[in-house]
């Protein structure tokens, strides 16, 4: 929005001054009720500025009251050595900080790439270890298996070895028997043979009596049935000792089986007890990997930890940095600000020499 107010000509009031009255008129042009030091109105203090302004060889026809060309130059001449060298040194300064930004920045993307490196080797190490107890807890597993098929087999060994014990006092007991049928066979050996002696006693009484030849006859007959009946006994020993033979070589074949059993589940044993010292030995292998799995993540934590540090380093050595740009840039701002300062300086002292007392 334009603004089409009519304001006071004094360049330190520029107060809106009221428009004309009823009977119309000539716009006012200062302020006719403001009052300065000395009781000055603005009028008498803008006529006081222009004098001034002519005084010093401004324009007062301008509206920016701007200096002379000539002496402007000589003020800016006189400045330009002074902020050329502080422009050289903010450059110098600037250019040391890019650097050490440049650092900086390097030092932190090295200190993230070693952070992201330690965060991977951490993960690793960590999978190393879920690994490591995966495998030892497999271990763990195999090993009670292992003991568990150790003592299947210790059982069936030792059931194996009840059944060879009872075979073998089954072929204790069939040699008995065979023994006994032997004594047996024996007896009736004997008894055969004393029947035929005392059939030939019999015959030597038969010719020796004729009177009694018909009881001699009859006891001789008599003697031929127990005869006869001791053979069919002697038979019925021999089978049975055949059978008991026969007994006597299927219990000493089972015995042998037994034996061969037992030897093989001794030696299914010795190798379930070598396959658990093996499982022990690789759960001794595991366990020594996940400690040094958990030393690697130790160490790898510590060389995060040292990352960490030097990134702070860095990034306090950028603050640093930072701050010593900031004061730079203050100081040459203040230059600048001086610069122009003392220019004004001159003008209001030149103004208010110029000023009627």
């Amino acid at each position: 929005m334009i603004d089409e107010a009519v304001r006071c000509g004094y360049s330190k009031c520029r107060a809106e001054l009221p428009p004309p009255g009823p009977q119309g008129g000539r716009r006012r042009s200062f302020c006719r009720d403001t009052r300065w030091p000395g009781g000055r109105t603005c009028a008498q203090m803008a006529r006081a500025e222009r004098d001034a302004l002519d005084a010093l060889g401004l324009d007062a026809g301008r509206a920016t009251f701007q200096l002379d060309a000539d002496r402007l130059r000589e003020h800016v001449d006189a400045l330009r050595g002074p902020v050329a060298e502080l422009a050289a040194a903010l450059e110098l300064v600037r250019a040391r900080l890019d650097e050490v930004e440049g650092g900086a920045l390097a030092a932190v993307e090295t200190a993230n790439r070693g952070a992201a490196e330690a965060e991977a080797a951490r993960v690793d190490a960590q999978q190393a270890r879920e690994r490591a107890e995966r495998d030892a807890r497999a271990a763990r597993e195999q090993a009670a298996q292992a003991g568990e098929e150790r003592a299947a087999a210790v059982e069936q060994a030792a059931a194996a070895a009840r059944q060879a014990l009872e075979a073998t006092e089954a072929l204790g007991a069939a040699r008995q028997q065979a023994q006994e049928a032997v004594e047996g066979r024996d007896r009736t050996e004997e008894r055969a043979r004393e029947a035929d002696r005392r059939a030939a006693e019999a015959d030597q009484t038969a010719r020796a009596a004729t009177a009694g030849a018909e009881r001699a006859a009859a006891e001789r007959e008599a003697a031929q049935a127990r005869s006869e009946e001791w053979r069919v006994e002697t038979e019925g020993l021999r089978a049975r000792l055949s059978e008991a033979r026969e007994e006597a070589g299927r219990a000493s074949a089972e015995l042998v089986a037994g034996r061969d059993e037992g030897l093989r589940l001794g030696e299914e044993a010795a190798a379930a007890a070598a396959e658990q010292d093996r499982l022990q030995t690789e759960l001794g292998v595991v366990e020594a990997a996940r400690r040094e799995a958990v030393q690697a993540l130790a160490t790898e934590r510590e060389a995060g930890h040292r990352v960490e540090q030097e990134l702070a380093a860095a990034r306090e050595r950028a603050d640093a940095e930072s701050a010593l740009r900031a004061r730079a840039d203050a100081e040459l701002e203040r230059a600048r600000r001086h610069g122009t300062d003392e220019l004004r300086a001159m003008i209001t002292s030149a103004l208010r020499d110029a000023a009627p007392s």
